[in-house]
């Protein structure tokens, strides 16, 4: 399909690049039903019940069923794979591969420690069994090097590509560094999947891309202005992998993360993320800063939501699914003001500091959008989406990690 528009023109309407095997609703299969389970497998837990359901009659036990995530989970065990992980050493790269290791993976990781951290994959090594562990090897090196990620890609099956300079931020400081890696070393990875015939390229894109565009929640076809120079790497990003796909055929994803969050977050230096920063701040009894009013939202998502998603985008077999992007989100909105609340109420019964402590409000920051929600009824109807941590649950889950490691 050629594409008469110009960008400018685009503002506020359709994405500039068609989707490649997009269709409309009616054309589209639903994944996001849940899907049976096999009699064997309910003792392994893995299984949902319709509301009203009682487990213990005849009907729900012919009923019971499991999500497409949990059939996935039980299908890698029976015949594991080869996966690439960019970003090895951090944060969302190493939940990954935490996840793909207890699935009894064979990964390769790929960090050059610029902004990972090695003791990430020290905590990784801790929480698989040591079995699992040797199924992991570890390549330090940057995706700026064409040899590197060619050799990284030789036997993968599945490239799931974590690695950037994040932070709107630091790419308005540092364009340059920023468009380095993140288009760059973005294009290096593609190109070396490509040459070594991965099945599918799985790489991180951001809810940044959707810019000026007032609208919500945040659909994936209709963008605006991007604000930052971090925002345009990741808008160049999803133009490559289309192109990929037309002129090589090669199968992609791009998921767009919005404001993902838990453990292994840092929460150190300029361009650390709000959660880890703030809970560090509470425990030490620091200042907490918000940017503008407060009213500012953000669509928080748990980590373990977006490894499901980088895990099921690597693998489904829907064609319609592929070569497309998706959001990685919740559809709900929290702001900061809510978001401060409900940290202080968590990490009140220990730090009695906090009973009558009150965040400091300051101008906004530069290059952000005022509000963020994602519609993610595209990543449910087609490869299955179901979240599994609302932000209250993700936060309660990271809480013990927090306080552990944050002090």
């Amino acid at each position: 399909m050629a594409v008469t528009q110009n960008r400018g023109e685009l503002r506020g309407t359709k994405c500039a690049w068609p989707q490649c095997g997009q269709a409309g609703p009616s054309e589209e299969e639903d994944y996001s039903s849940t899907l049976k389970l096999h009699p064997t497998a309910t003792a392994q837990g893995l299984h949902h019940l319709h509301a009203g359901q009682n487990h213990h009659s005849p009907k729900a036990a012919r009923t019971i069923q499991m999500t497409a995530y949990e059939k996935l989970s039980t299908d890698l065990k029976r015949r594991p794979k080869t996966w690439l992980v960019t970003g090895a050493a951090g944060f969302i790269g190493s939940n990954i591969i935490e996840t793909l290791l207890k699935l009894g993976q064979r990964v390769v990781g790929l960090d050059n420690f610029a902004t990972g951290k090695k003791k990430n994959l020290d905590e990784v090594k801790k929480r698989v069994e040591a079995s699992r562990w040797k199924n992991f090897s570890f390549i330090e090196g940057d995706i700026g090097d064409w040899d590197t990620c060619r050799r990284a890609c030789r036997s993968a099956d599945y490239v799931s590509h974590q690695a950037a300079l994040g932070s709107v931020p630091r790419s308005i400081e540092e364009p340059l560094g920023a468009n380095a890696s993140n288009v760059t070393g973005f294009l290096n990875m593609l190109a070396a999947a490509r040459d070594n015939q991965a099945k599918r390229f799985v790489y991180a894109s951001s809810s940044a891309i959707y810019g000026d565009h007032p609208g919500m929640p945040k659909v994936e076809d209709v963008l605006g202005a991007p604000l930052s120079p971090y925002a345009v790497t990741k808008y160049v990003n999803e133009l490559y992998a289309d192109v990929f796909a037309r002129c090589y055929g090669t199968q992609t994803i791009g998921l767009r993360y919005f404001n993902v969050f838990g453990p292994r977050q840092d929460p150190d230096g300029p361009y650390a993320a709000v959660i880890p920063k703030w809970i560090a701040a509470m425990m030490k009894n620091d200042p907490v800063h918000i940017n503008g009013d407060g009213k500012t939202s953000r669509d928080f998502c748990y980590v373990d939501n977006a490894v499901q998603m980088n895990l099921l985008a690597a693998t489904t077999t829907n064609p319609k699914a592929v070569n497309q992007v998706y959001n990685v989100a919740l559809n709900e909105r929290t702001s900061l003001n809510e978001l401060f609340a409900m940290l202080r109420e968590r990490l009140l019964p220990h730090c009695p500091h906090l009973m009558d402590f009150k965040p400091c409000y300051r101008d906004f920051r530069a290059g952000d959008v005022r509000h963020s929600q994602a519609d993610i009824s595209k990543a449910r109807r087609l490869v299955g989406y179901a979240p599994t941590h609302r932000v209250e649950q993700g936060l309660d889950a990271a809480l013990d990690w927090y306080r552990k490691n944050l002090l």
